[in-house]
């Protein structure tokens, strides 16, 4: 290939030159394009968030921020330990919003939350050890649970957690249900 391009005439190396030129040009000029793009649809989601919406977590993510909220909280009428809520995913690119529930009974307190592919049945240990891989679980059990406590850094909750009869001693696990394919 190399061999073939010196073998070019000068007029032909000149054009292929210039469509190098324009093509590398056109891709700076759709740079800018992509991220006011992604602006416009970043404050387009944000438009859409509902008015009560509690923000549990928001960090830096690709393109923008990650949010992660709960709204319209609701005790089921057959089970005053039940609660029902939507959660807010956001991210610049993307936006989910999920129903799920939890059980903030002290015997059982757990979080069932459900994805495309199985649901998630979570066992909490509220006022227990907060990890990373447990945090957002005793966010939104908190939030949901016991709505003052919304957005607290659940590892410092035990206090609260034993005031509401939890043993802070219960065994975190998970079980998963996986869904049939689509």
């Amino acid at each position: 290939m190399i061999q073939k391009f010196f073998d070019l005439t000068r007029i032909d190396r000149w054009i292929c030159y210039g469509c190098l030129s324009l093509v590398a040009l056109c891709s700076f000029l759709t740079v800018p394009l992509e991220a006011s793009a992604s602006k416009s649809s970043i404050e387009e989601i944000r438009k859409l968030r509902p008015p009560k919406l509690v923000v549990l977590i928001q960090k830096p993510a690709l393109g923008g921020d990650y949010v992660l909220g709960i709204y319209g909280v609701e005790i089921d009428e057959n089970d005053e330990n039940l609660r029902r809520y939507k959660i807010w995913e956001e991210w610049s690119y993307n936006l989910k919003v999920r129903s799920e529930s939890v059980r903030c009974n002290p015997e059982g307190p757990l979080r069932v939350k459900r994805d495309s592919m199985a649901i998630y049945v979570r066992r909490l240990n509220p006022g227990g050890l907060i990890t990373s891989a447990n945090q957002e679980d005793h966010l939104v059990w908190w939030a949901a649970c016991v709505p003052e406590m919304a957005g607290i850094d659940p590892s410092t909750l035990k206090g609260k957690a034993l005031s509401l009869g939890f043993s802070t001693g219960l065994v975190e696990k998970q079980e998963v249900l996986s869904l049939p394919s689509r």
